[in-house]
């Protein structure tokens, strides 16, 4: 993959992915390291059939995919181990607490049992779990259940982090903890790659977006890049510009 440098984290070059209809056709992305990039779509647009294959849970039918330069086809074990992915419904053990939960989390990254103890109650408390640490998950709220994930898919601190609708089910309050944390992360120089259905998030945080229908990319930059690209002015919100670029890719 010729064009994919350390300062990438994420390369895709035409990807391909067929069920009973084509999900993603001739799919190039490029996401920058560093930056949090926000994918964006209607509804079976391809957004989450394309992250699963990132994240080496759907293989694809073809093309290339390079984390920080390496090639997920290639080396599947490698790549795994420079991203997290959390998907848009919690998957943890209702029968373990968070804590209990995190620690099983580290184990199967081969992290110390200290280290991960210390590592998981910094992540409860920025996420506002610290007070339900030793209580078991099957009494949360999906709110809830969605930040244990997320602490799950941090603790062994990936380069590359994929959430997909992270926000699904939070209040306002969990909400902000979230979106600090990932802003944070970003700051910090971690990658984030999220979908979202709430454009005014993308609009506020993503440094890049990328918006695709019908499993092919549309447009891909900066917010003033994506107006520029639809012909709009330089005040036109996120929302303007991604339902006129999906509404010409349906006409």
């Amino acid at each position: 993959m010729g064009g994919a440098v350390l300062t990438e984290a994420l390369v895709i070059r035409g990807l391909n992915k067929t069920f009973a209809k084509p999900a993603v056709s001739d799919l190039d992305l490029t996401v920058r390291a560093g930056e949090l990039y926000a994918l964006l779509g209607p509804n079976g647009a391809g957004k989450t059939t394309t992250l699963r294959m990132v994240a080496g849970l759907t293989q694809p039918d073809a093309g290339e995919i390079a984390i920080f330069g390496v090639d997920a086809r290639k080396d599947p074990a490698g790549a795994k181990a420079l991203l997290a992915w959390a998907p848009d419904e919690a998957m943890i053990y209702d029968k373990l607490t968070p804590l209990e939960y995190l620690e099983f989390v580290a184990g199967l990254w081969n992290i110390n049992p200290r280290t991960a103890k210390a590592r998981a109650e910094e992540l409860l408390a920025t996420l506002g779990l610290a007070s339900e640490a030793r209580r078991r998950c099957e009494g949360f709220s999906r709110g809830m259940k969605q930040k244990v994930a997320l602490a799950g898919a941090l603790i062994h601190d990936p380069k590359l982090l994929i959430l997909d609708e992270p926000l699904t089910g939070l209040d306002a309050a969990a909400a902000r903890l979230v979106k600090d944390m990932l802003q944070a992360r970003v700051d910090a120089g971690g990658t984030v790659i999220l979908t979202t259905h709430i454009l005014e998030v993308a609009e506020r945080m993503a440094n890049r977006i990328g918006i695709i229908a019908g499993g092919r990319l549309l447009a891909e930059g900066t917010l003033d890049e994506l107006r520029s690209r639809a012909g709009e002015a330089s005040g036109r919100t996120l929302e303007d510009v991604f339902l006129q670029l999906t509404a010409e890719a349906a006409a």
